[in-house]
């Protein structure tokens, strides 16, 4: 399995910014490992920071708002037949769409923190037929810190970028408690709108 990320990414690494958007685009290697190796070309000089972060934050989004039209226009017995080509399951559609349905729009943020529901939460969005603009205004307010996170962390570790996924490991909880802390000021204040 590394050898097979190490390949493809060293193919996009002649491609500079492109490649690491289209790295996150085609979502065939985890975003960890693409940004990671994203944060590697920037400790060599190859590219540079804030050109990274757009780079990966528009090829997040994009990659999310694929998913977004798959919900809306294929449904879901369409991505339960083909969702395993886009490494996504039955069950973590089941996952989301249960998110989605509990916890409402807000959780398109604060899901892109959490593993199993990070990528598969924009599929109930767009069964929902949720607002494409409201959708990806709050794809991109998780993306972009997640990206910078995953730079800086490639960047740290240099040449030994691949072990990105065991040095963030201790990172995940607390980023999963920050967002739903997020999460619940949200919902908390919508609850309290409603009321009013």
């Amino acid at each position: 399995m590394k050898d097979f990320i190490f390949t493809v990414l060293n193919g996009l690494s002649d491609l500079g910014y492109f490649g690491i958007a289209l790295g996150l685009m085609i979502e065939v290697i985890p975003s960890e490992f693409v940004l990671g190796y994203g944060g590697y070309l920037i400790s060599l000089g190859k590219i540079n920071f804030a050109g990274a972060v757009v780079a990966g934050t528009i090829g997040g989004t994009i990659a999310q708002v694929f998913l977004y039209w798959l919900g809306s226009y294929g449904g879901r017995p369409f991505l339960e037949k083909y969702g395993k080509f886009l490494l996504i399951n039955k069950h973590h559609i089941d996952v989301a769409e249960n998110w989605f349905k509990k916890y409402g729009p807000g959780v398109i943020f604060t899901a892109r923190f959490i593993p199993v529901v990070r990528h598969a939460i924009s599929i109930p969005a767009g069964i929902a037929k949720m607002s494409l603009k409201k959708f990806t205004l709050y794809t991109v307010a998780a993306i972009i810190p997640w990206t910078i996170f995953f730079l800086y962390l490639g960047m740290a570790l240099g040449k030994n970028w691949m072990e990105i996924k065991e040095k963030a490991h201790p990172y995940i909880l607390p980023s999963i408690i920050v967002a739903l802390v997020i999460g619940i000021i949200y919902f908390v204040i919508k609850e309290y709108k409603k009321k009013k």
